[in-house]
């Protein structure tokens, strides 16, 4: 067999609950009774499971491999390697390319990561979410939720970020928490030259810019789908300038920004319409959750509890 390598790939880890609607068998799995949840999996083997919160984002991740493999996905799972059966049976009948998979039978995978490279890791277990976070591994924490696809843009893979925390460090975040609102604004002001340090999912935004620069370089084969990216921050002017020149520093595009200024951000993400929204702040994932597949960041100083 050749020779495979990570090296140049987007990879997404992600959990079979995150992939596949397995919130019944979870519930039994939750209890502790493992080998009912294990008998549970293998009268179902041959069942497909339905589609997760985020299943619709890895279809259209894998879609970006019509003319060269750019993206990896990998089920990196708590579930037992027969378990991990139906899993792989899932993904052939609903026609996701995945080939790889890690089943750890009630431990934490997210020590795997590392040799995988992840750029990306989503699962429903937040205990695994914050050791991958505070392993460097860009992770979030996905919520339950009926998927939504975006069915007017089919041919666009929608991603929207939240800034403090997400993309960028909680810096800002903690100005604001510990002294408020008019503190905030003037430290952004005072240090609108300085760029942000970066945030835990900085680095997945930097390799879906690095993607979309190498489909709109490719004339020959033009790629059937492309990325775009939305910043959604409550943030809002003057504080707006140094989010746009930190990513202008760290020579990362985005697409569309939303400065809100406290605004709910779910009427604005039901109009950009993302295949998945990255935010830190609980609430704001509860608002989300009902218009689109949403990941809940468990990083910085909102999450610190």
């Amino acid at each position: 067999m050749p020779k495979f390598t990570l090296e140049d790939k987007l990879v997404v880890a992600i959990s079979s609950r995150a992939l596949f609607d397995f919130e019944e068998e979870n519930r039994v799995f939750e209890t502790g009774d493992l080998a009912r949840y294990e008998a549970l999996q293998r009268s179902r083997l041959d069942q497909p499971a339905k589609p997760g919160v985020a299943f619709g984002l890895i279809r259209k991740l894998l879609a970006l491999n019509a003319d060269e493999q750019r993206v990896e996905v990998v089920i990196l799972s708590r579930s037992d390697p027969i378990s991990g059966l139906r899993a792989f049976h899932s993904c052939r009948e609903h026609g996701l390319a995945i080939e790889r998979g890690v089943f750890t039978r009630g431990r934490s995978p997210f020590a795997y990561l590392k040799p995988l490279r992840a750029s990306l890791f989503l699962s429903a277990n937040p205990d695994d979410v914050r050791a991958a976070l505070a392993a460097g591994f860009p992770a979030a924490r996905v919520l339950p939720e009926t998927p939504r696809a975006a069915s007017r843009y089919s041919d666009e893979i929608r991603i929207a970020f939240d800034g403090d925390a997400v993309l960028f460090s909680d810096e800002a975040e903690r100005v604001f928490q510990s002294d408020g609102l008019s503190a905030f604004v003037g430290h952004e002001t005072d240090k609108k030259d300085s760029p942000l340090p970066g945030g835990p999912l900085k680095p997945l935004l930097a390799a879906l810019n690095q993607l979309q620069r190498i489909a709109d370089e490719n004339d020959a084969t033009p790629s059937p789908m492309h990325i775009r990216t939305a910043l959604v921050t409550a943030r809002s002017a003057p504080a707006h300038e140094r989010a746009i020149r930190t990513l202008m520093a760290w020579n990362i595009e985005i697409d569309e920004a939303m400065f809100l200024g406290g605004l709910d951000k779910g009427e604005f993400l039901r109009e950009f319409e993302p295949d998945f929204f990255f935010d830190d702040q609980i609430r704001h994932c509860e608002s989300a959750r009902v218009v689109t597949a949403t990941g809940h960041v468990l990083s910085g100083i909102a999450n610190a509890s």
